[in-house]
């Protein structure tokens, strides 16, 4: 049975658009990580690790890809949305420590 559709909430951290970008990012990931999972089972010979290792290179970028992205997107969302340029430089500090601490 699939998974129903996630609903979409309407918030302050990011916009509806921003959200939906992410999960089809997200997705593709998942496709990718799947992928990486049947060519393990079906590694035979030395040389399929290679291809393991680039597929989960490439899926390891895309995520560093989509951590970014929510980043950037939360920065143009939270500040935009800030009421003065007080507040807007706390949210940024904020999504800056979350950086340094995730990245």
């Amino acid at each position: 049975m699939a998974d129903a559709p996630l609903k979409i909430v309407e918030g302050q951290a990011l916009s509806a658009q921003q959200k939906k970008d992410l999960l089809n990012r997200l997705a593709r990931i998942e496709g990718q990580l799947r992928g990486v999972q049947k060519l393990i089972a079906l590694a035979d010979a030395p040389s399929d690790c290679d291809a393991v290792a680039q597929q989960m290179a490439a899926a390891r970028k895309a995520l560093d890809r989509s951590f970014v992205q929510l980043l950037t997107a939360a920065i143009i969302t939270q500040t935009g949305a800030s009421a003065d340029l007080e507040e807007a430089r706390e949210r940024a500090a904020r999504l800056a420590a979350m950086l340094d601490k995730f990245a």
